[in-house]
């Protein structure tokens, strides 16, 4: 009886591997309450704390607390027989068979590694994005994993902060379209599609607004201006339909964020109506001590689940202390029904109940595909930005001799970018390959030139201040075998026709606890440029980092500067693309790039203040620093040239109308082009000051040489509203500036009425 039993199950589990995703259909949410509810009616309140605790490995103790109905998900816990086997402990194990959620960080691809999410998300293009995730997703899924940490769509205006690299920058209006794009990407039309992983938005809230750029530290903000620019792309990860959102490290206005009943009930259940739940970030309810505002576990628990933070991760204290906590009357039961009420809800939509089990056959032909990888190209392709390009250096011609030289030619590891994943470094193709592929091996020399040391904690060594290049070079000798030395660089530069440096920020410089007081190129990397650029070779500068660097100086001294982030696997391959005009840069910078440490945080939806910026001593700037930044935000050049011309706008408006522009783009050089055309608004007058500019639209068009297109862009009324002091949105009438440009500081202008 019992080998037909299993016979039976192993029958239904391969009927469910081999339905069609189509068939794995999503219940209606009548259902799901339903069967919600009848499920909390059984459990007994250590099950229900059970559901609201995330264990972060895979052991005996472990599998012993999930066949007791104590463990609700998994944390990294990877491939089909890991997961299958603990699965197997909740589904056949535990008194009522209540599945795993397992939980991963996929954060900008699972094997096939994409460009880091600050890089994808300067190609403003959401459906690529989007396609991004889908990749991500069907390979996460293959592997077991059902839900990803990811997006992080915290707005940062600070590049000090190591985790500006995981978000998309300092806009919220890009930010909400790129956290709807990757809800979309990861979730699809159906979270229990076999393919689709369950999104968490993080961090709930604030946490890029940390003082100082330092990771984990407190913010401080307005609740407008929690509002206006830090909220909005949670609410469209909301509105997208996200499964469940993380909370921050950080605390907010004097309140950790993972205890703030303010924006985890009020704001994100009682104004939003979101019915998912909250996942704690790792650690961060215990973190709730040394915060300061919990005594104990018992007290940080009560003052986390009681604040709206559904799920704790890694600690523990909830299965710890939550049942004694209701038995002592400190907290309701009701609380904790409505935290396990969410889990449960999630884990009903995202199909765990009807297929709790991955395909391990799908392990074997979902990940890496040829498919994958050409995404990963082309996203890559999008995702740079080419700063500067003097006598159209660029494209190169590719009968030369090129000297690929830096640090990062050759590195596999920092292709792949911070947090990536479950991605291998042998996966990564480096310039040097992607250039070598290109040309040929016998067109390319390679020096690495210097080497880049790690940080040691809160030390500021091996970090070189930057100067302009000098007049005189460094002594050149002949490439060898020895370390990497700044001699076989200028070696190989006067052999070529034309050098690459690659030179930024190992991938380990940035991410979580990567903070730097400092944005100077790490390490000897300026003298390895000084003395390169001495030879007087043509010079094209790559820069692989996960935030702007410091390069005030070289404007002046190199003629092309690309910007490439962290490109993953594909990366050498869609830089070569780029530099020799296989590819089009179409890439812009998803935020401000300053030009000293001292501008921070410098961003283009500024207040004009009462003295706006003028030459004379008495208006807002610095003395010794011009208060512009060296790059606006959605800068970017192509290989051609475009025009903006014949802006139109309606005249008036209704407060609850629409408004329609448009602008004539012309395509004026030799070349076919990619432009991202975006659309600005200024509101003159409104009961609080209002930013110079803000980003209302975008769209990419690609022209051919001579050929022009009209771009409409159509806003409604609504979306020019801000929020008067008693914090009511509204939409001011008067007179609004409008901008049909291709950066956040230049473009044809005119004017439109709200009446």
């Amino acid at each position: 009886m019992l080998r037909s039993s299993c016979l039976l199950v192993s029958c239904i589990i391969l009927l469910v591997w081999t339905l069609p995703a189509s068939s794995q259909q999503q219940l209606s949410d009548s259902e799901i309450e339903q069967r919600v509810n009848a499920l909390l009616q059984q459990m007994t309140l250590e099950e229900k704390a059970g559901q609201l605790n995330q264990m972060p490995d895979k052991n005996a103790k472990t599998m012993e607390m999930i066949k007791q109905g104590k463990v609700g998900s998994l944390l990294g816990v990877l491939g089909v027989k890991e997961v299958n086997e603990a699965q197997h402990a909740a589904v056949d194990g535990s008194r009522l068979k209540i599945p795993l959620i397992f939980g991963y960080d996929v954060i900008h691809g699972y094997r096939t590694i994409f460009p880091a999410p600050l890089a994808s998300a300067g190609s403003f293009d959401p459906q690529l994005i989007e396609q991004s995730e889908r990749v991500a997703a069907k390979e996460a899924t293959a592997s077991g994993v059902k839900w990803t940490f990811a997006p992080m769509v915290d707005i940062a205006r600070d590049p000090r902060w190591g985790r500006i690299v995981e978000g998309a920058g300092e806009d919220p209006y890009l930010g909400s379209v790129v956290a709807m794009a990757r809800v979309r990407g990861f979730q699809g039309s159906n979270m229990a599609d076999p393919q689709s992983v369950v999104a968490s938005a993080k961090h709930f809230v604030g946490y890029g607004a940390v003082e100082g750029g330092r990771d984990y530290n407190t913010a401080e903000m307005s609740e407008q201006l929690l509002r206006e620019v830090y909220l909005p792309p949670f609410r469209a990860a909301v509105d997208a339909g996200v499964g469940t959102l993380m909370s921050a490290f950080n605390d907010l206005n004097g309140i950790p964020a993972s205890a703030n009943h303010h924006t985890l009930t009020d704001i994100l259940h009682g104004e939003w109506k979101f019915n998912g739940f909250v996942v704690s970030d790792y650690d961060s309810v215990h973190e709730l001590i040394p915060h300061g505002t919990a005594a104990d576990d018992s007290q940080a628990s009560l003052e986390a689940l009681t604040a709206g933070v559904d799920m704790d991760m890694a600690d523990s204290d909830y299965v710890r202390y939550v049942p004694e906590l209701v038995k002592s009357g400190k907290l309701p039961e009701s609380v904790v029904d409505e935290a396990v009420r969410r889990v449960l809800r999630v884990k009903f939509k995202a199909g765990l109940f009807e297929h709790p089990y991955a395909d391990p056959n799908r392990e074997k032909t979902d990940i890496l595909t040829p498919e994958s990888l050409q995404t990963e190209r082309k996203m890559a392709q999008e995702s740079m930005v080419l700063l500067q390009n003097n006598h159209d250096l660029l494209p190169l011609k590719k009968d030369q001799t090129i000297a690929v030289i830096g640090p990062l030619a050759d590195d596999k590891a920092s292709q792949l970018g911070a947090w990536a994943g479950n991605g291998q470094a042998k996966d990564a193709v480096t310039p040097l390959e992607g250039i070598a592929a290109k040309l040929g091996k016998g067109h390319v020399l390679y020096a690495k030139g210097v080497d880049i040391q790690p940080f040691e904690r809160g030390l500021a060594a091996g970090v070189a201040a930057p100067a302009p290049p000098s007049a005189t070079g460094v002594a050149g000798v002949e490439a060898s075998n020895k370390p990497a030395s700044i001699e076989d660089a200028v070696s190989a530069a006067k052999k070529a026709d034309t050098v690459i440096l690659f030179v930024g920020e190992l991938a380990g410089m940035t991410g979580e606890a990567s903070s730097r007081a400092s944005l100077d190129l790490p390490g000897d990397q300026m003298k390895l440029i000084q003395a390169v650029l001495a030879t007087k070779k043509p010079t094209v500068l790559v820069l692989e980092s996960g935030r702007p660097q410091n390069i005030s100086w070289a404007p002046e001294h190199i003629p092309a500067i690309i910007q490439a982030w962290y490109l993953g696997v594909q990366s050498g391959n869609a830089i070569a693309d780029v530099l020799f005009g296989d590819a089009s840069p179409s890439g812009r910078l998803p935020l401000s790039w300053p030009r000293a440490v001292g501008q921070i945080p410098v961003y283009y939806n500024h207040k004009a203040t009462g003295r706006p910026s003028a030459p004379d001593r008495w208006h807002t700037g610095y003395l010794d620093l011009s208060s512009e930044p060296l790059y606006p935000f959605g800068y970017g050049l192509t290989y051609t040239k475009f025009k903006y011309g014949s802006l139109k706008a309606n005249s008036t408006i209704s407060k609850d109308g629409t408004v329609h522009v448009s602008a004539e783009i012309e395509n004026t050089g030799k070349r076919e082009g990619t432009e991202v055309v975006q659309l600005y608004v200024h509101d003159r007058v409104a009961p609080t000051s209002r930013p110079v500019r803000e980003l209302k639209g975008f769209e990419r068009i690609t022209l051919a040489p001579g050929e022009h297109k009209t771009v409409n862009f159509t806003v409604r009324a609504n979306d020019l509203g801000s929020y008067d002091p008693e914090m009511h949105w509204i939409v001011p009438l008067g007179t609004y500036d409008v901008w049909v440009a291709p950066d956040s500081a230049s473009g044809v202008a005119g004017t439109f009425e709200v009446q």
